[in-house]
Parts: structure tokens; sequence; C-alpha cells
């Protein structure tokens, strides 16, 4: 009777794990990263594959014996590691099938225990035994030929937030804002338990980038606080966590569909506090490489969010003094926007006018090429909207006694796409920049520039003699008429001179008539 009512129950398939949603199948793309990758952590590798079969029924078992674990070295956290016993725990080669579930979850928990690695003599063979356990648990992962069920997918993320997922200490500074060769001349703070943290970050990276990976299931898991506290980790000084960071986050942004918009948002709070608030942060060459991708496949049409996006944060990323250190990924995401809708050249342009240096000849050498990239890709009718006040500050640059300055900005004009642009609009652009063009072709310092610049007056009066000749006459009339003003105010100062001396011996205080004190306006 018994055994009638359980026939009656539906059984269970043997491979029900083999069949759940959203198992996918791994790309050639993350396998190559990941075989890269192995090569760095060790030789010694267990080249073996690993069955998930018979997981579900195993899982509390396997659970409860780590959270044995973990209570016994818990309740050592605050005395001597000498006083427990951390001991390397069987290989899985040297364990049946049957058991290499739990003995993976004993590992991950064991590999819980963070050491301090601020004394580097501390605890040495416990460390190493950490270290060789966590790089088979990397094995174990690259090797699983099942999905990952729940219960092991949860205690692989805990072991993955209780290693990286710290306070970050950087070294004291005594300035809070440093300028970009400052910053480059600094050695990087590398991070002393690096030996752990690396492999940790394979570790994850395997779970992400791996098929067997249930992207339903880990979403649990790999959650909105999850994702926040990762972007904590770019504010490290150690670039080698940086480069790993930049590549998880990037597989995460690729796995997980559902995370995209938090994960966007969140990158746009940490620009607005860095622009805004701290002008300090230490991965933001790292996240606008991320965002450089994304938004190679933003579809077209761009969305608001996205154009919001562009003006709210990357124009305003000019502004910070330690641009150098990101401006050439900026650069190429500014770019990347103007290639899928030229319609924002204008106001790409527009946004770079505002925020252009004015005492920092080096970032207006950086801004002058960013120029360049953006103008290659602006179509005529955007260029038209913005070229008055493009060319004003275009001839500004050409006045510069920087000799860099100026001979960035004449380079333009070796670009085939911008010369023509000019070409085409020579008559409003020629006679705002006529004046620096003369300027520099006669009495510039620099002999190099000297030369460019009579290429591009050659340039023009090959084009157009007769506006060239107009603008020609126009600069010299306007020389001549600031000359006699010029004249004029140096009379006046004469006038007050010579009359104070004639009061200052009898002390009298200087009266000035209106006729006298009149000034003609500078120019």
């Amino acid at each position: 009777m018994i055994k009638q009512i359980f026939n009656k129950f539906p059984r269970k398939s043997s491979k029900s794990a083999e069949n759940r949603e959203g198992g996918g199948t791994s790309t050639s793309s993350s396998n190559a990263y990941a075989n890269s990758r192995s090569n760095d952590l060790t030789s010694n590798r267990n080249q073996g594959t690993t069955s998930f079969t018979g997981l579900d029924s195993t899982s509390n078992t396997a659970l409860n014996h780590g959270s044995k674990f973990m209570q016994a070295v818990n309740s050592k956290l605050n005395g001597n590691l000498a006083a427990f016993s951390y001991e390397a725990l069987p290989s899985f080669k040297d364990v049946p099938n049957t058991e290499k579930q739990n003995l993976f979850v004993k590992k991950l928990n064991m590999c819980c225990f963070v050491f301090d690695f601020t004394n580097p003599t501390k605890d040495l063979k416990e460390k190493d035994i950490k270290r060789q356990t966590l790089v088979e648990l990397v094995d174990y992962v690259a090797s699983a030929n099942g999905k990952f069920p729940e219960p092991v997918m949860q205690e692989m993320i805990k072991m993955v937030s209780t290693n990286l997922f710290r306070t970050l200490t950087s070294p004291p500074r005594e300035n809070k804002v440093l300028e970009a060769f400052d910053l480059e001349e600094e050695e990087p703070s590398m991070d002393p338990a690096w030996s752990h943290l690396q492999v940790v970050y394979e570790f994850f990276l395997r779970i992400v980038a791996s098929p067997e990976t249930d992207a339903k299931l880990a979403k649990r898991y790999v959650d909105h606080s999850f994702v926040l506290r990762l972007l904590d980790l770019f504010d490290s000084e150690d670039p080698r966590e940086r480069d790993y960071l930049k590549t998880v986050l990037h597989r995460i942004y690729g796995k997980f569909m559902v995370h995209r918009p938090f994960i966007r948002k969140a990158i746009n709070n940490i620009f607005y506090r860095f622009i805004f608030e701290t002008e300090k942060h230490n991965g933001i060459a790292e996240l606008l490489e991320i965002l450089g991708s994304i938004i190679n496949g933003f579809a077209l049409p761009l969305k608001e969010e996205h154009k919001l996006f562009l003006v709210r944060a990357l124009i305003p990323l000019h502004k910070p003094k330690c641009i150098p250190m990101y401006h050439q990924q900026l650069s190429y995401c500014i770019t990347q926007f103007v290639e899928k809708d030229c319609k924002l050249a204008d106001t790409i342009i527009r946004g770079l006018l505002k925020y252009w240096p004015i005492t920092n000849s080096s970032k207006e050498v950086m801004f002058l090429g960013e120029l360049e990239e953006v103008l290659e890709a602006t179509q005529p009718a955007e260029f038209q909207r913005c070229m008055v006040p493009l060319f004003r500050q275009i001839g500004r640059c050409l006045s510069s006694s920087h000799f860099q300055v100026a001979e960035r900005a004449l380079f333009l004009w070796n670009n085939d796409h911008i010369e023509n642009l000019i070409k085409q609009n020579r008559s409003v652009i020629l006679p705002i920049i006529f004046p620096a063009l003369q300027r520099n072709a006669t009495s510039h310092w620099n002999q190099a520039v000297q030369n460019l610049t009579v290429n591009v007056r050659k340039i023009f009066s090959d084009n157009d003699p007769e506006l060239f000749e107009e603008c020609l006459l126009k600069f010299q009339e306007d020389e001549a008429k600031e000359k006699e003003i010029k004249l004029k105010r140096e009379a006046t100062w004469k006038r007050l001179e010579e009359v104070a001396a004639m009061k200052s011996s009898i002390k009298e205080p200087v009266l000035v008539s209106p006729r006298k004190a009149s000034r003609a306006p500078s120019g």
C-alpha cells in the first residue's frame, strides 16, 4: 500500500540540473579569456573534469560540515591562530565523485577566513594553504560540467564577498587634489594580500563566465548590493585589482541583463561625486573603459537616458584637474557618441568650449586633440551651428605664446575632413582667425609655429584671394585704429604724470578735469 502511494509521486529527473532555464552555452571569447588567465595562477592544476550530478541531494550535508568549520574558525578570530589547526583539506582527485560537492563547500568555507597581511612574516604556512585551496577551487569551477545548484552558488558568492569586500586604505596625502603629473610620479600602492585576492578574483571571473552558471539563479546573490560593493573597490590604489575589476564588471554587465540600467546609474553616481565633490578617485579610467565598450553597443536611435549621460556626466568629466589620468578613455567615449549620432557633435563641441582650460597649456593640447577626433566625425550641418564660438577659441589657441598649443591648433589643417569643412565656411571662419594668423606669421617667437602659420595662410590665399585681401585690409585698418588708441592712452597717462609731479611738491591732491580724464575705450 505504501509503495503504491509513493509510486504516484512524480519522479525527479536525473538530468534536471542540466536542463535548467538560462544555462546557455559558453562563448569562445569567455573560454579564451579564462584559459589565458589560468597560467597566471599556478602550473600545477587538477586537469580532471568534475560532475555535479546528485548535488541537490547532498548539499545540506556539505553546508552543515562547512558551518561547523566556520564556527571553529570564528571562535579563533580574536585569538592566536596557532591554537587553531588551519590544515589543508584533501584534494578533489582523492575523493569519489559523490563526495566532491561536500569537499567543495568545505573548501569554500575554509577560504572564508581572511588573514592579516600587514605582518608579512605571520601565518605563512596557513596563508599558503589557503592560496593552494583557492587555486583548487578555480580549477574545480573551470572543469565543471553541470549547473551549479543554489546552495553551492550561495556559498561561492559568500566566499567571494568575504574576501573582496573590505575597507580600502590609501596612503595619506598632504593635498586633497593633486595635479596629474604628481599622481603619475607616485608609485602605485600594492595590496599586500594580492596573492589571495588575485585568485579570488579569478575564481569569481570563472563563475560569471562559466556556461554552467544560471544567470536567473545567480542574480539572487549577485544583486544590486553586491554590484555597489564591487564598484566601491574601483577606488583601490592597486592597479592590478582595478584591472581585474574592469574585466569582472564587464562580464557581469554582459551576463546579467537585468542589472544593466542599475550598473549604468551607479557608475553615473560615482562620476557625479568625483566631478562635483571629491575630484579624487582611482578607477575613473577603468570605468570609462568599460563604458566605451557599452556605448559601442548602444542601439540606434539613442535613448534619452544615454544622451543625458553624455551631457551630465561625460562632458563635465573634462573639468577636474586630474583629467590626464583618464582623458584617453574619456575621448574614446565622446567620439563613440558622435559616431552613433552625428547630431550630438554640436552639443559635444559646445561642452568642450565650456570647460576649455585657460591657464593649463598641457590640458589645452589634450582638448585640441580630442576636438580633432570629434570634428573628424562631424557633418557640415552640425559644424555650421558651432563654428563661430569654436573658431574664436581656436583663434585664441593660435595666439598662444605656448608653442605646443599654437602648433597643435595649426595641425587641425592637416586633417582633410576638417580642412574641407573650413574651406566650405571660409567666409565666416577666416575673419575670425585672420588676426591670429597674421601676428603669428610676423612675430611669433617659435619658428615652427611661424612656418605652419605661413602654410595655413597660403591655403586661404590660394583658395579665395579676394576674401584674403579683404581680411588683410581690415586687419591693417584695425591695427591702425589700435595704434591710435594706444597713443591717446599713453598721452593721457603722460598728462596725469605731469600734473601729479607739479602737485607733489606742495602735497595737494591731484584734480583731473573730465576732459583730461576721458579715455578712449581700449580695443
